[in-house]
């Protein structure tokens, strides 16, 4: 465990730490009176209010948009059900900078709704709270279609044969099984969207602020670090708070239910209700998912000969000191770095917590979970402020971006992993140990094989999510070396069409690059392998 240990101690809470102590100590002396001042301020606390506001209807859209679904691919059985749910589930591992232009090419200015109703939503909070639900509508089929694939459906019918109507049955039986993992969806939902950047960046203009694009306008824009830092420390506390309550719904989701193998479970659609419910299920995934991908790819080929793909390919724009498409390789390669990071530190966490147990265990496990919810502005500015001087004076180095990217991939390891790992059988580890197999040969006589295919998906999973972190990287990217989130953003912050199109066409390599990753650990994925 002293190497997850080490760099969470290093790489995530030193420099949250070091913001926090650079905004509200100086001169050596706490100023914690500013925590009043700062949230006794309106303008910040209409920021709380609408954080979380925003937060809790984008939970409830979701959940009920996306339980229908949840319910399809759990119970029916139909032709392009394995490709349906990759493609449903594209959304979550694309850049949140992504959906934000995706959305943008659909329902702003020029967009499609523009174009054929003259409708505009951006800069409305509608557009915000559509693509949440865009990007959290996997969350909740996988979470929730996964358990309910598997909850024993000899149960509802025995109490529709004992006189129970259909809905009857389904609250009294169904729903009470259903209910940690709705619950924990929820939380989930609820955990992205109240910590939303990019996509309330994008389509939120300067009506909209959440409490993440409020740390970055008073750090990047403002330079008022005590604010940060306050800010900072009101979302540690609410993350911590539903990373608790989460914990607290999976432990019951683990422990109180008996489960069946979920292929037994699924079924052809009967009678017109079941394939009416089917039908509207994937008319909801053709207008919520794959028509703004699908405007996205066409704003992106506006331009004859694939004009705006050319133009990536110059630097005449002036915004990078580089040509645009330079962004795609340096994306490529920070993502690996990060993902080997990952691995490495997320392997051994999730061993250090199979074979361990205990209070200070299970704290550590929340931890984990910790970078995907505290601002990851606060972090990347951290990197530039506590990283700057020896024996870590990294502001200059190359591994600056992939160490912060791995930040966000090391839980989505131990998630995938820490559930196979437990089920292996610990005789055989001991039987090993006996023959005198030291700890590292055990891993890898005996850990290793039966983990593979969960350690191939991690790797999935880490190397999409690395490729899409935007928050941290907007601070340490260097001009000379972008990743794709950061060139896209920066495109959609200039004018002019030749801006607006490009971005679209680093978007669209993007979603395919992050694609093609999903698609490849879909293949690998097995029913029991990881958490999603």
């Amino acid at each position: 465990m002293a190497v997850p240990v080490v760099f969470f101690g290093v790489f995530f809470a030193y420099p949250v730490a070091a913001i926090v102590v650079r905004g509200l100590k100086a001169d050596g002396t706490w100023h914690l009176g500013r925590i009043g001042e700062v949230l006794g301020d309106a303008g910040i606390r209409h920021v709380l209010w609408f954080t979380t506001w925003q937060a809790l209807v984008s939970t409830a859209l979701t959940l009920a948009i996306a339980l229908p679904g949840a319910y399809v691919f759990a119970r029916f059985d139909f032709r392009g059900k394995e490709l349906l749910r990759a493609v449903v589930t594209v959304p979550f591992v694309l850049p949140t900078v992504v959906v934000g232009t995706a959305f943008l090419a659909l329902v702003g200015r020029g967009g499609l709704f523009d174009e054929l109703w003259g409708v505009r939503l951006d800069t409305t909070v509608w557009a915000i709270l559509l693509a949440h639900v865009f990007f959290n509508y996997a969350v909740v089929v996988r979470t929730v279609g996964g358990l309910w694939s598997q909850l024993d459906p000899r149960q509802e019918e025995a109490a529709r044969m004992l006189g129970a109507s259909p809905f009857a049955a389904w609250r009294k039986v169904t729903l009470p099984a259903l209910a940690p993992a709705v619950a924990a969806a929820a939380l989930m939902v609820f955990l992205f969207t109240f910590t939303s950047f990019g996509v309330v960046q994008i389509l939120g203009g300067p009506t909209f602020s959440t409490l993440e694009v409020e740390i970055y306008r008073q750090t990047s824009e403002i330079f008022d670090l005590s604010t940060a830092a306050v800010l900072t420390l009101v979302q540690f506390a609410a993350v911590g708070l539903i990373l608790a309550v989460h914990a607290w719904t999976v432990r019951r989701r683990e422990t109180a239910l008996r489960l069946v193998d979920a292929s037994l479970t699924a079924r052809r659609p009967r009678g017109a209700g079941q394939w009416a419910l089917l039908g509207v299920v994937l008319v909801t995934v053709v207008v919520l998912i794959l028509l703004p991908l699908g405007v996205l790819v066409e704003r992106s080929l506006d331009a004859p000969g694939f004009g705006y793909y050319k133009a990536l390919t110059s630097d005449e724009s002036g915004i990078f000191l580089v040509p645009p498409i330079e962004a795609v390789g340096n994306s490529l390669r920070y993502a690996a770095a990060a993902t080997a990071i990952a691995l490495l530190v997320g392997g051994l966490a999730a061993t250090a917590l199979t074979r361990r147990a205990g209070r200070l265990v299970r704290g550590f496990d929340a931890l984990l979970m910790l970078p995907l919810g505290v601002s990851a502005v606060t972090v990347g500015f951290g990197f530039l402020i506590a990283l700057d001087e020896p024996p870590l004076d990294l502001r200059s180095s190359w591994i600056l971006v992939p160490l912060a990217q791995a930040l966000v991939g090391v839980p989505f390891v131990v998630r995938t992993m820490l559930p196979v790992l437990r089920a292996v059988d610990e005789r055989l580890r001991e039987a090993a140990a006996v023959l005198g197999a030291s700890p590292w040969r055990v891993w890898r006589e005996v850990d290793l094989p039966l983990v593979r295919r969960a350690l191939l998906v991690a790797a999935g999973f880490a190397f999409a999510v690395s490729l899409g972190e935007f928050g941290a990287t907007v601070f340490i990217a260097r001009a000379d070396n972008p990743t794709l989130p950061v060139a896209v953003a920066r495109l959609l912050g200039r004018p002019g069409e030749l801006n607006y199109g490009q971005a679209m066409a680093l978007s669209t390599i993007l979603m395919v690059v992050c694609a093609v990753a999903l698609l490849v650990l879909e293949r690998l994925r097995t029913d029991r392998t990881g958490e999603f």
